[in-house]
């Protein structure tokens, strides 16, 4: 990583970028849903029809989701999709780095990096409900130095930044 590097992935679909550092990033939905079959191949994961459809509703979205309409477009094809079936195919995706939960709005977004395992923050707009993931590993490497420091040990991060992105404070 280039020093002082910040890159920022909307997931409405813009890469931006503030440095000059290439890095791969899936903007549109079928690239990402490729790119986690490839993933899940690599890892000896399977992923059932309808974990890739659950998959697939999320990253068509490139906004943050809830379980409850993803089921709600289940039913549309499946008409007895019920709970327990989302939350199962929503647990596989996210133990697997497929995607994010954003606890805060208790919804789920696709993961910009899904063969990498890491943790990352979110810039969550409360006016449009755009979620994007900044990705600068000294953010996740500073909360873990201050846990070890503090002699505390960290088993998961979430960081949700909440306020208003540059296009809702445009109009």
């Amino acid at each position: 990583m280039i020093d002082g590097e910040v890159k920022v992935l909307s997931h409405e679909g813009t890469d931006k970028q503030h440095a000059h550092h290439p890095h791969h990033h899936h903007d549109d939905a079928k690239g990402f849903v490729r790119a986690v079959e490839l993933a899940s191949k690599q890892r000896g994961l399977r992923l059932t029809p309808l974990r890739r459809e659950v998959l697939e509703l999320i990253a068509a979205v490139r906004k943050p989701v809830k379980a409850y309409d993803l089921l709600d477009q289940l039913r549309e094809k499946h008409g007895n999709a019920a709970p327990p079936t989302v939350y199962r195919a929503l647990d596989f995706l996210l133990e697997n780095g497929f995607i994010h939960k954003l606890e805060s709005v208790n919804a789920f977004v696709s993961c910009h990096h899904p063969a990498e395992a890491h943790q990352v923050p979110f810039l969550i707009c409360d006016i449009c409900s755009n979620a994007e993931e900044v990705c600068d590993d000294r953010v996740a490497e500073l909360i873990e130095a201050q846990a070890k420091a503090l002699g505390f040990r960290p088993q998961a991060q979430t960081l949700e930044v909440h306020g208003t992105c540059k296009d809702c404070r445009k109009s």
